[in-house]
């Protein structure tokens, strides 16, 4: 029977992995190959200078916290988490998603994908390709490499705060200008290839493992953030309905109200995104990583840290268990 689950956890993180790969050029197909998703991505980018100056501070503070230096820290942080729990495999795997994912988009954005102009008025900002973001990348890596290598008790705490990191970074992205929202969204695509092929490792290396038992499945956390993100993106479409209007209006032609819904729909579409993605994540990693026979430090210190439940009302001790050793064995004399 375990063998059956095995293979079809196996099975299905290959489907994930193919999957997001054809999601992904259907993302750059939409918005780099044709003129009408050229036009919605620039709208967002059009719009994003709209409350910029307000926004600045807060913009500033959430990518600076994105650079080369703040991700080795957190890889290493990371290997250090998975180290401590006694888990090599777990450590090396989850090092290579992070390197995997950013290198492959910087690989992408540099050499493989190209925007093209198409001569449409506000499309085209004079600026090189910028598919995948490199600091979305940045982000959901080190988020969902954390979910990976943290004891079971704390994933679902950490893949919220990691759908809101990773969520903040992108909208930042769009409200700096930097990127548009098809940036981000290739970005989480590619993390999520990686999440999935990183998974699909781990799952044949547990016949090396002493594994005891599947760990908590977080069915809640899983739902909650798989109905938040299809609720953001449906207010996506709807706000995309709004600022399309059936037509191909160039972005320096919207007016305020357009432009509005267009900012709308990149921001709530990215952190749509961000929670659908952590919720496929943590969906699986139950059986992606379950508990070990011999939990490592980690999961004995936050075993050790639960408050005992408080005895309920009318309970009596039992009387064997105030005795001494000394009196118990007087006990079993008589």
């Amino acid at each position: 029977m375990q063998r059956l689950l095995k293979s079809l956890v196996a099975g299905w993180l290959v489907v994930l992995v193919l999957a997001q790969a054809a999601v992904l050029v259907l993302v750059w197909w939409v918005f780099i190959r044709t003129p009408h998703g050229q036009v919605l991505d620039a709208s967002v980018l059009r719009a994003s200078g709209m409350g910029r100056a307000q926004a600045d501070g807060l913009v500033t503070v959430v990518l600076d916290a994105v650079s080369l230096a703040s991700l080795v820290v957190a890889t290493a942080a990371v290997a250090f988490v998975a180290l401590v729990r006694g888990r090599i495999r777990l450590a090396l795997v989850a090092t290579v998603l992070v390197a995997g994912a950013n290198l492959t988009s910087q690989v992408l954005k540099d050499y493989v994908i190209g925007r093209p102009d198409i001569g449409i008025a506000g499309t085209d900002i004079g600026a090189p390709n910028s598919m995948p973001s490199g600091h979305v990348t940045v982000a959901a890596s080190i988020a969902v490499a954390a979910v990976l290598v943290l004891p079971p008790r704390l994933r679902g705490l950490a893949a919220i705060l990691g759908a809101v990191y990773t969520s903040l970074t992108g909208i930042a992205t769009l409200s700096a200008g930097w990127h548009r929202p098809s940036d981000a969204l290739a970005a989480l695509l590619v993390v999520g290839i990686w999440a999935a092929a990183a998974g699909y490792l781990l799952v044949l290396g547990q016949r090396h493992e002493p594994v005891r038992e599947p760990s908590d499945p977080h069915h809640r956390t899983v739902a909650g953030l798989a109905l938040v993100g299809g609720a953001l993106l449906v207010a996506a479409v709807l706000a995309v309905g709004y600022t399309d209007r059936g037509g191909m209006t160039p972005p320096v032609d919207l007016d305020p109200g357009q432009l509005v819904g267009a900012y709308l729909a990149g921001a709530t579409g990215v952190a749509g995104a961000a929670c659908l993605a952590m919720a496929l994540v943590l969906s699986t990693l139950h059986r992606v990583v379950p508990n070990l026979d011999r939990p490592g430090l980690v999961e004995t210190l936050v075993e050790n840290l639960r408050v005992p439940a408080p005895p309920t009302a009318g309970a009596t001790p039992s009387p064997v268990a105030d005795l001494s050793p000394k009196e118990t064995a007087v006990d079993r004399k008589n």
